[in-house]
């Protein structure tokens, strides 16, 4: 099944860009274009979208504002070219934050982002195996209190001053730091390889002397932190 786009630029080139560079990228289709918020407010009530491609800066209603008014939002992507937006964008956890003149190696990574993102949100079954009295932490996502099974999470990244917890079938944002999430995570199941990143343990498929595999994931080995890794995966 392909992954639904919505483009929302009052710019007819810069929409036309966005369109030809997901033409070349197989799994995308886009099913509108408009150049207003309030278009694609009902766009967005009669049509199914994945991914929202969002102008900032737009007449009568800004995509900020216009993502701030929206209830249940697909992922987003910003396309502006103001730079002073970024922080205020990725509080409304976009996916990614595109500045103009956009090139295609910088679309395809944000394209790549957004990807990992909509297959870790792909709605399944619950898991009937978790037991209610496996362990977990809580961690703040916007206004809401998360509760995360420790066997869910596959990897933790730090990005700033959020963290990024990638789990088998979601992706939780949080405004923490890596630190203070490690504190809360057993020792004996996580194992932090970077600066940015801690692993758990149960999950890594493969690894290297500079690179963790958690399936498809590839997490890079600080090399700081290479010896401790050497000891904890018993590399002789």
């Amino acid at each position: 099944m392909k992954i639904s786009c919505l483009i929302v630029d009052d710019e007819p080139l810069a929409s036309d860009i966005i369109e030809e560079y997901l033409s070349r990228i197989d799994g995308y289709e886009v099913v509108a274009k408009c150049n207003t918020a309030l278009q694609a407010f009902s766009i967005l009530s009669q049509k199914k979208v994945d991914l929202m491609f969002l102008d900032i800066q737009m007449p009568k209603l800004t995509g900020i504002e216009f993502l701030k008014s929206l209830r249940n939002p697909p992922k987003v992507i910003l396309t502006t070219a103001y730079s002073e937006y970024a922080l205020e964008g990725y509080e409304l956890d976009v996916v990614d934050y595109l500045l103009k003149p956009i090139s295609f190696e910088r679309f395809l990574r944000a394209i790549d982002k957004a990807s990992k993102l909509l297959t870790c949100s792909t709605p399944s079954q619950p898991n009937q195996s978790v037991a209610s009295n496996e362990p977990y932490i809580y961690v703040r996502e916007d206004k809401i209190t998360q509760k995360i099974f420790l066997s869910e999470i596959l990897y933790i990244e730090s990005q700033g001053n959020y963290v990024k917890i990638v789990c088998t079938e979601r992706v939780v944002t949080s405004y923490s730091s890596i630190s203070l999430i490690e504190e809360k995570l057993p020792e004996a199941k996580f194992l932090r390889v970077h600066r940015s990143f801690i692993v758990s343990t149960d999950k890594i498929t493969a690894f290297s002397g500079t690179t963790i595999m958690i399936g498809k994931y590839q997490i890079p080995i600080g090399r700081s932190y290479k010896t401790l890794v050497e000891q904890r995966l018993n590399v002789e």
